[in-house]
């Protein structure tokens, strides 16, 4: 998350510097009018430069992954870029449009524009001044639209599925507010680095929208794989499915995860992996019905499927120089350390590992088969049934775990819980770069 913040800092601080560069917020005379026209200038260069950023990276690009810790994180900062560049761009809309109505209403006196000096407009100038007044408009619908399907991402209880295909809309109205944006930014602006960086901003924004409104994302790293098992727990209302994969899966490592795509008309959806890579070339996705989508695979899935798998993404590979490891797998955040434990029997174990499991559901069967594996792994497993047990908190872990501060914490679940055990951890001396946490929300 560190680097996440990091480069969002950065990337406003750059753009707001390569701006002053080429204009000033306090003009001479400072008035309400020349502030408003350098004002709409700045913002509207913020918000398009950071939604430009969020198309980029809606392309799930694996070169930064690594730098961001993961398409978690990745997803995260894209979330971050996008309200920042609606509130950007609002606060642009309320100066540029806003302004226009308090003139009429009475409020602002508009100021009488000053006769021409007489100079001959090149034929570029012509043209752009020509294309001002559409541009202002298709600007203005495209703004709302941007806005409505931001919100609508942002509402939790807004189906997945309709959020995959409103969202993707998003392009249609970044592609117009480029064409918004080249009409109506300073021509200035275009022979100075603020200008340099828009432009490669918008191509690659334009691109990636181009990319996103054809169906391209994560083309590359796309493969079929057909449904060989279908095992269901109704206790714990999981689903574990095991799909033989095509030649084009070139692997994973554990705790990577991958999006699955069952039905095209509800596109693909994101389900952390639950096997390790072997001969077999088969991937475990063990999903649990938390909504529609995961409520209804039970009865959609048959053997002999095909499916489309596209990955794998992710960093939560329990990477790191420590001798000892917490894994905390709440709930159905158990997913990755069960693909660890998959791995773990098939390789050296130089790292000894405690693993808790907080649950709310018990299936016997189930619970069996998990410590069978941490025991085969070489793993300390601690299973806390909810109703039971007492529910986990960082005290029972380190009481539990002596070498809880030559540790490295790995936790995958609910994300206020993960975030309360790691402030406890940290209030009590554990480096902070030692917990690792997988945020597994991709809206």
């Amino acid at each position: 998350m560190k680097n996440s913040k990091n480069l969002f800092i950065i990337l406003l601080l750059v753009l707001t510097i390569v701006w002053f560069l080429a204009d000033t917020l306090a003009p001479e005379p400072f008035t309400y009018f020349s502030f408003r026209a350098v004002f709409v200038q700045y913002s509207g260069v913020i918000a398009m430069s950071l939604m430009s950023v969020a198309m980029l990276l809606a392309l799930r690009p694996k070169f930064i992954e690594p730098y961001l810790d993961g398409l978690d994180k990745m997803y995260r900062l894209h979330k971050w870029l996008g309200i920042t560049a609606a509130i950007f761009a609002i606060s642009h809309w309320w100066m540029a449009q806003g302004t226009k109505w308090m003139v009429g209403w009475g409020w602002l006196e508009k100021p009488v524009r000053k006769a021409g000096q007489g100079r001959e407009l090149s034929e570029i100038e012509s043209f752009f001044r020509s294309q001002r007044g559409f541009a202002e408009s298709v600007g203005e619908w495209a703004f709302y639209g941007a806005i409505i399907l931001i919100v609508l991402a942002l509402i939790k209880y807004f189906p997945y599925h309709w959020f995959v295909k409103t969202h993707k809309l998003i392009a249609i109205s970044y592609l117009v507010l480029v064409y918004h944006t080249i009409i109506l930014m300073k021509l200035d602006y275009w022979v100075q680095p603020v200008g340099w960086i828009m432009a490669l901003l918008l191509l690659g924004g334009t691109i990636s929208a181009i990319l996103t409104l054809t169906g391209k994302i994560g083309a590359s790293r796309k493969a079929q794989g057909t449904v060989s098992k279908l095992n269901y727990y109704p206790n714990l209302k999981v689903l574990e499915t095991t799909i033989t994969m095509d030649e084009n899966w070139k692997g994973h490592e554990a705790g990577q995860f991958a999006y699955v795509t069952v039905d095209k008309s509800e596109g693909a959806h994101p389900y952390t992996i639950a096997s390790a890579w072997n001969d077999k070339k088969e991937l475990v996705f063990i999903t649990k019905a938390l909504g529609d989508h995961t409520s209804r695979l039970k009865d959609k899935l048959k053997e002999g499927m095909n499916l489309t798998v596209e990955g794998p993404y992710g960093c939560f590979d329990f990477k790191d120089e420590q001798e000892h490891q917490i894994w905390v797998g709440a709930g159905i955040g158990i997913t990755p350390f069960i693909a660890k434990l998959k791995q773990r029997k098939q390789s050296a174990k130089n790292i000894s590992v405690d693993l808790f499991h907080p649950t709310a559901e018990f299936e016997e069967t189930a619970i069996e088969q998990l410590k069978k594996d941490a025991k085969e792994a070489g793993v300390n497993i601690h299973i806390l049934v909810s109703g039971k047990d007492k529910r986990l908190s960082a005290e029972q872990i380190r009481s539990e775990v002596s070498a809880w501060k030559s540790s490295s914490i790995w936790f995958c679940g609910p994300q206020g819980f993960g975030q309360t055990l790691k402030e406890d951890f940290i209030t009590n001396g554990l480096d902070a770069k030692h917990f690792h946490q997988e945020i597994f929300q991709m809206r």
